[in-house]
């Protein structure tokens, strides 16, 4: 519930449209979740899914790049990562990442680069890393548009 709640406050923090929480993910109202979240959890768009596959292809119908954050091959650094927008980030559990079906369902995977002993981040510290690359990307897409 911890990490649900730090993927809130990052997500208000960085102005990420919605959040959207399925499986075995909890989700609001919880405690453990409004502890971390410190009221993120009710200013940020979220909706809840049982069915992870069903809520990938609902996004994908709506145009969203779906883009699996993952360590294993075949992914792209994401620094190096020129993502369709709007993107849509998918990530899976802390332990196991995302099944098969779920990353076959996804447009691209996309790798944080990993330079210790350790091969992945905690899930809510590695959303923070990428939600604000997204950000450094699109305010610098945006910049040079005008």
């Amino acid at each position: 519930m911890y990490n649900v709640g730090a993927f809130f406050r990052t997500a208000d923090a960085a102005r990420v449209e919605r959040v959207v929480l399925c499986g075995i993910t909890a989700h609001p109202p919880q405690e453990g979740i409004a502890k971390t979240a410190l009221g993120a959890q009710e200013t940020v768009p979220w909706e809840y899914h049982t069915d992870t596959l069903v809520a990938l292809r609902r996004w994908r119908m709506r145009g969203y790049q779906l883009a699996a954050v993952e360590t294993g091959a075949p992914a792209v650094d994401l620094f190096e990562w020129e993502p369709r927008w709007p993107v849509c980030l998918v990530f899976g559990n802390e332990v196991d990442g995302l099944d098969e079906g779920l990353l076959a369902e996804c447009d691209i995977r996309v790798r944080l680069p990993m330079y210790g002993q350790k091969n992945s981040l905690n899930v809510a510290t590695a959303g923070g890393v990428v939600a604000y690359e997204l950000l450094r990307k699109w305010t610098s897409l945006n910049r040079n548009s005008r």
